[in-house]
């Protein structure tokens, strides 16, 4: 089986051809955010026009969208980053695009398929994904299925406050985990991007303190075999994971006997990918 997997993210898109578990084609792209949707489904047909050339043709598409997305009726609900996507038909414009069903998640549930299934998750359940990129986000993996709640948002552990005086999110709160600890907001905050941020010792010490609030949460709630991180700010590595990891076990009560396993996503940049070919399996 032949599938198109589809990774919408604020800053970058990517596109992936995998023939069987096999990835044979990929690309990246910036995303344009003056564009919106319509600019982004050119930009898919683009791709897998130049796919269809090289041989590929794909039967059935996973997305992953980053931002709240309703499962059940498989539609966007929002992005706070990008405008133009409250209640776009991405499902119907995918599914003319490869003649085939498409099926359509958050990014942070569907990346936490990927690593559930291929990467750093393995064997651990339950699974607590979490991306750490221009925005942040969470899933939650309980007996190799995403727990999405009632309403399809689960795990959206971005907007847990950690600081109740903490400046306005564009959730339209304050102190929120991703206004305080997200690419997006440290670039502007700092003005400097987070890589260049995470170099700075003193910095990343101040960070993993809010970090950990929302990942105590996490731990507290879900008591969770493993944590995996993903994104772009998680490439800092053990310059981010070491002070993150104390922090972790200086805040989480002393009588609590919950692990606290947090690791890298295995998968990098693929994560996504490689959890909208498992996600599109069921369709």
């Amino acid at each position: 089986m032949k599938t198109l997997a589809i990774d919408i993210g604020g800053t970058k898109f990517s596109l992936a051809a995998f023939d069987g578990g096999t990835m044979v084609h990929r690309e990246t792209r910036p995303t344009n955010r003056e564009g919106g949707p319509a600019w982004m489904v050119e930009q898919f047909h683009e791709i897998v026009q130049e796919w269809i050339r090289a041989g590929f043709h794909a039967s059935r598409c996973g997305i992953g969208f980053g931002g709240p997305v309703d499962f059940a009726k498989q539609t966007v609900t929002l992005s706070t980053h990008v405008g133009g996507w409250d209640s776009y038909p991405l499902i119907q414009r995918v599914t003319e695009l490869v003649s085939g069903p498409a099926v359509l998640d958050n990014d942070a549930n569907v990346a936490a398929l990927g690593e559930a299934h291929f990467g750093a998750g393995r064997g651990f359940d339950p699974l607590f994904y979490m991306t750490l990129s221009t925005g942040i986000g969470g899933g939650i993996i309980g007996a190799g299925s995403v727990w999405r709640g009632a309403d399809s948002y689960g795990g959206e552990i971005g907007h847990l406050t950690v600081d109740p005086d903490g400046p306005d999110c564009l959730c339209g709160s304050n102190g929120c985990l991703e206004r305080l600890c997200c690419g997006l907001w440290l670039e502007r905050d700092y003005g400097k991007s987070a890589a260049e941020l995470m170099t700075d010792e003193r910095f990343v010490l101040r960070y993993v303190t809010n970090l950990a609030r929302g990942l105590k949460a996490a731990v507290m709630l879900l008591n969770p075999a493993r944590i995996v991180i993903g994104g772009g700010i998680a490439k800092a590595g053990d310059r981010l994971f070491l002070p993150l990891r104390a922090e972790l076990r200086r805040q989480i009560p002393g009588w609590s006997r919950a692990r606290l396993d947090v690791v890298p996503a295995a998968l990098a940049d693929d994560s996504v990918l490689y959890g909208a070919l498992v996600l599109a399996e069921d369709i």
